[in-house]
């Protein structure tokens, strides 16, 4: 400080310390500045429209099919028992086969029988001398009368015995035929074509025989072609098919063979055809339901009676209608709805009214438009009021997933 080469030096040093600490200075009230404001440093990008596959409406013809649950049931249903009691000689079908009719299933011990037939073929000879014997009587009574040998009392006698012979000669005839349908009886056949059944009776068994239905259950056969099942046709749906038939939009089953498809258990479309043949005249009381049935075409024998399967049965006349897949229908709690891509790209969701499937496809009845572009895949993507980024289907394709 004293001299001036002391005050050069401060001066130096104050001039090179003051600039330093002026930028430290701003760089931290910049900072603190920024960070006071809350505003981000920048804007951040808008996600792009979510990808979304549209489709128009496919229009065609349809025609409307109700389903019932139905019980299939045979045509007919035997269940074979004797005709004559005795001991089983030998069962001559495998169980569970197609027999035909007229095939030997049984066979009992036929000998009691035979001897029987044959002590009637004695007394049939033996009634057949005695007429033999009463016409040469009463011929000779005849000639003998003409020069009174004999009264006409002796006569009208010899008659008389003459028809007791005959008499005696028809029941020995009907004897003899019992005995040989007895021994035919002992060769149990079946009566229809069918399934048989297991048989119930082993060889060397007593049965016993009737014709009063108290004989001995031998086995059972049922019939598999065709087939019939029986559905039971809800009070509403009846009323229906009524208005249907009064305004002539649909034939009456009553009358009219109506086509029906059968879906089996575990199948996805139906496999057998039949025509409705039977209508109950009355409704159940007891659950409000219309007996009906069909007989349906079982060529292959798969069927048998008491499988399940589901039946469906032409509920309308033809008509125009529109129908978009099946995945493209959602669910807005109590109702249904679609979203369909408004011109501007942004999402509407469309309440509708749904009908069956037809072919795949389902039917709309009301809520759309033939030109509205329905989403049918990227639904999990879309947004009420959002815009999305659609691409068309192919018309009638398959849309995939939800996804």
């Amino acid at each position: 400080m004293t001299g001036p080469n002391g005050s050069e030096r401060f001066v130096k040093k104050h001039d090179f310390v003051q600039p330093r600490h002026c930028a430290i200075a701003g760089l931290l009230a910049a900072a603190f500045a920024l960070a006071g404001c809350g505003q981000p440093t920048s804007q951040a990008a808008a996600p792009p429209p979510a990808p979304v596959t549209v489709a128009q409406p496919v229009k065609r013809t349809v025609t409307d099919w109700d389903e019932f649950t139905g019980r299939f049931e045979a045509v007919e249903e035997v269940q074979v028992r004797p005709r004559v009691g005795g001991f089983v000689n030998s069962v001559e079908f495998q169980d569970g086969a197609i027999v035909h009719q007229g095939d030997l299933l049984y066979v009992i011990d036929p000998r009691p029988f035979e001897a029987v037939a044959e002590q009637a073929d004695g007394q049939l000879a033996d009634a057949r001398a005695k007429v033999e014997l009463a016409k040469r009587e009463l011929d000779r009574g005849l000639s003998l009368v003409q020069t009174s040998a004999v009264s006409e009392q002796v006569v009208d006698q010899r008659r008389q015995a003459l028809q007791a012979a005959h008499a005696a000669e028809t029941q020995a005839e009907g004897a003899l035929k019992a005995a040989r349908l007895n021994i035919e009886f002992t060769h149990v056949t079946a009566p229809l074509t069918g399934r048989v059944s297991r048989h119930l009776v082993s060889p060397g068994n007593l049965v016993q025989g009737s014709d009063t239905g108290t004989s001995t259950l031998l086995t059972s056969i049922v019939a598999l072609d065709p087939i019939y099942v029986y559905f039971d046709m809800d009070e509403t749906t009846f009323i229906k098919y009524s208005k249907l038939w009064f305004e002539g939009k649909r034939p009456s089953s009553r009358d009219t063979a109506n086509p029906v498809q059968i879906t089996l258990a575990g199948e996805t479309k139906p496999s057998h055809e039949g025509t409705i043949n039977f209508l109950d005249n009355r409704l159940d009381v007891s659950t409000g339901t219309l007996r009906s049935r069909a007989v349906v075409k079982n060529t292959d024998m798969s069927i048998l009676p008491g499988q399940f399967g589901r039946v469906r049965l032409i509920g309308s006349a033809p008509y125009e209608a529109l129908l978009i897949p099946d995945v493209a229908v959602a669910t807005d709690q109590s109702r249904k709805i679609v979203f369909v891509v408004k011109p501007d790209d942004t999402v509407e969701a469309r309440p509708v009214v749904l009908g069956p499937l037809d072919e795949g496809l389902r039917v709309i009845r009301e809520g759309l438009k033939p030109d509205d572009r329905v989403i049918v895949n990227g639904i999990q993507r879309a947004r009420v009021g959002a815009k999305v980024a659609p691409q068309t289907a192919p018309a009638g394709g398959k849309p995939g997933d939800k996804s």
